[in-house]
């Protein structure tokens, strides 16, 4: 498949995705009460890395960290432009708007190789400033989002991995200087999560969380679709916890229903990449670093989130399948960890 050939399935893909959305929108009509006011502002540092993984020796390979710190606004408070924009796009409904920075690093498995072996997953580093706009109602949460950075040295990826590996006197990786070139990154994704109370005894709940979601751009073009099962209580305090897109994503917006709230998760999603810069290469140029990708990708993932007052702290592991031709077999696996505190 051409790469001229490849954005255009993956324009398809998310048009189909926003279409699906927007058909998903109309059909859930409007909320029979309104979600509660959150009048602060949470902020949000998360990390994941490969180094929390149930494999062994699975340091340092594939996906092998994502960084982000990220602002969400308090409820209703928005601009007016940005407000009517939100309401153009979802409706009516309560509304945030979310405001982040993040990192994520990829590499080979073998990272002591230089130069790295042509048929492994290449070097790369991509730095995106993300802007969401958030509308919620008492069953739904819905994102549309615009990512905008950089692929290449300019994410800081070499920098952030062996400087961390010199930091803790650990052997630096050697394949950096044939990491994918510099290019700009350009991102619009779209996303849905509908909220279903199941079992409400004894003062445990128990709820699912069906999503879809849409991505197209110069990173990472896809559709998705997924669920999560959550047992705990206090679980109409958020949507789920966050992760560093791509991914079931539940956001940084929350506002704890009790003062301590808790849950465990397990969720499952299906993903159908049309493509992938940091397999493939470079949007603009041929000839680089690349491998050839598997157009769909399987994820589960399980994990705990507790709040307490304002603030709210999550892990979760997720197990990944294949993401292109001649990976090392076996789920690949990562750990998240994202702190969040209301101001």
């Amino acid at each position: 498949m051409t790469r001229r050939f490849a954005n255009l399935l993956g324009s398809r893909l998310l048009g189909s995705g926003l279409a699906g959305l927007g058909a998903a929108a109309a059909l859930s009509g409007p909320a029979a009460a309104t979600p509660l006011q959150d009048p602060y502002g949470t902020w949000t540092i998360q990390g994941e890395n490969d180094a929390v993984s149930t494999q062994k020796g699975t340091s340092d390979q594939y996906y092998t960290s994502g960084l982000r710190i990220g602002w969400t606004s308090g409820t209703d408070n928005q601009p007016p432009a940005i407000s009517n924009l939100n309401r153009l796009i979802w409706g009516d409904g309560v509304q945030r708007i979310a405001l982040g920075l993040q990192q994520s690093i990829f590499t080979p498995r073998l990272t002591q190789i230089n130069p790295p072996d042509p048929r492994d997953r290449p070097y790369a580093g991509v730095l995106l400033a993300t802007a969401n706009l958030i509308s919620d109602t008492d069953t739904t949460r819905s994102v549309f989002g615009l990512q905008a950075g950089v692929l290449g040295s300019y994410a800081g990826g070499y920098q952030v991995q062996n400087g961390f590996h010199s930091l803790i006197g650990d052997t630096p990786n050697r394949g950096w200087s044939h990491q994918l070139p510099n290019q700009p990154v350009l991102q619009l994704q779209a996303m849905r999560t509908w909220r279903f109370p199941v079992v409400d005894a004894y003062g445990i709940s128990v709820d699912l969380l069906p999503s879809v979601s849409a991505a197209g751009g110069d990173f990472r073009t896809y559709a998705q679709a997924g669920g999560t099962v959550r047992i705990g209580q206090g679980l109409d305090s958020d949507f789920g916890t966050p992760r560093i897109s791509p991914g079931m994503d539940g956001t940084d917006a929350y506002k704890a229903t009790r003062p301590f709230a808790w849950y465990a998760f397990a969720g499952v999603d299906g993903q159908a990449v049309a493509y992938d810069a940091t397999l493939q290469g470079s949007t603009f140029r041929t000839g680089e670093p690349h491998v050839s990708k598997i157009w769909d990708v399987g994820e589960f993932e399980g994990g705990l989130a507790l709040l307490y007052h304002g603030v709210r702290l999550a892990y979760t592991q997720t197990w990944q399948t294949q993401e292109f031709n001649g990976q090392r077999s076996g789920l690949f696996n990562f750990g998240s960890v994202v702190l969040s505190a209301k101001f």
